[in-house]
């Protein structure tokens, strides 16, 4: 062994190792590092330790690391670690011990990471069909991710989306992901805006309980600190809340039963716009209500405009 080698750091030696797909060499040196009393780099190399067992195959025993390097309390390597024992239980549909991870994430209060265990709280909500919940995390998500951006001066968001399905990464993937996580990269790490997915999943959520207004608004002032393509998809969905608002009034126009011609535009206006959002039976719906109103100017205005289209 050459000097050079001999003066390497072990994680920098277990990063290479987990580079080079030798994980049970990565996983002896994690290991010896985790276990050391009062070492300085326990919280690391467990977290680092947790993934390299999950990618072995060893859940228990990564979940024994992780809880390790969770009871550091390192603001880097708990939050890390914490994330990895909820995107597991995630993944085999433990949505209680899930809940409870995230949640730990946000007893370590890194700020990194309290944007997305609100998001994934809220998720979770949802798979429970808590729906007053979902709201609330996102909401907190958003305005943790606020606070977060502000901080790193950016615009970026810091991490990204969960749970990390390792089923579908091939082998190449989760050595890399297993070095990175052992050099202190973050779990989950992406390009993704964690604030964004917030506000998307917020007017998402809001527009399925029959509040377009509100979601747009929600949307409006996402607008406020967006660019590029998260500027795109928030003015698309901004868009579909707005067709939302659209398809409520007119048919608000058409209960009113005003003069002919204007409930005539409404019922077009309407049953054109439905379609938009995949509601094509309702549009049937619509132009037959229109076509065989006992109003028979109407129904003739009607027919005029069906003829039309």
């Amino acid at each position: 062994m050459t000097s050079s080698e001999l003066e390497t750091p072990p994680l920098d030696t277990a990063r290479r190792l987990a580079e080079d797909g030798d994980l049970d060499g990565a996983a002896a040196i994690l290991a010896e590092l985790a276990s050391a009393p009062g070492g300085p780099d326990v919280a690391q190399a467990a977290v680092g330790l947790a993934v390299v067992l999950d990618q072995r195959g060893d859940v228990d025993g990564a979940r024994a690391a992780a809880r390790t390097a969770l009871a550091t309390g390192h603001p880097e390597f708990a939050a890390q670690a914490a994330c990895h024992l909820a995107q597991g239980f995630e993944r085999e549909g433990r949505y209680g011990q899930a809940r409870g991870a995230w949640q730990a994430v946000l007893g370590v209060g890194t700020p990194a990471y309290v944007p997305l265990a609100h998001l994934a709280l809220a998720r979770l909500a949802v798979e429970t069909g808590e729906y007053d919940e979902a709201e609330t995390e996102l909401r907190a998500a958003i305005g943790a991710g606020d606070a977060t951006t502000a901080r790193r001066g950016d615009g970026q968001g810091a991490i990204g989306d969960a749970p990390r399905d390792s089923g579908h990464h091939a082998a190449d993937g989760e050595r890399r992901h297993a070095a990175q996580t052992v050099s202190g990269v973050h779990v989950g790490q992406g390009g993704a805006d964690v604030r964004v997915h917030a506000i998307q999943q917020l007017a998402d959520l809001l527009m399925e309980r029959g509040e377009p207004g509100e979601a747009a608004e929600v949307l409006l002032d996402g607008l406020e600190n967006a660019g590029g393509d998260d500027a795109a998809r928030l003015r698309v969905q901004l868009g579909i809340a707005h067709l939302e608002l659209a398809c409520a009034e007119f048919a608000g126009a058409v209960e009113d039963d005003g003069e002919a011609q204007t409930t005539a535009l409404a019922v077009e206006l309407l049953a054109r716009t439905l379609p938009l959002r995949g509601r094509a039976d309702d549009a049937d719906q619509v132009w037959a209500y229109g076509l065989n109103h006992e109003d028979e100017t109407l129904a003739s205005e009607v027919r005029l405009r069906y003829d039309r289209g």
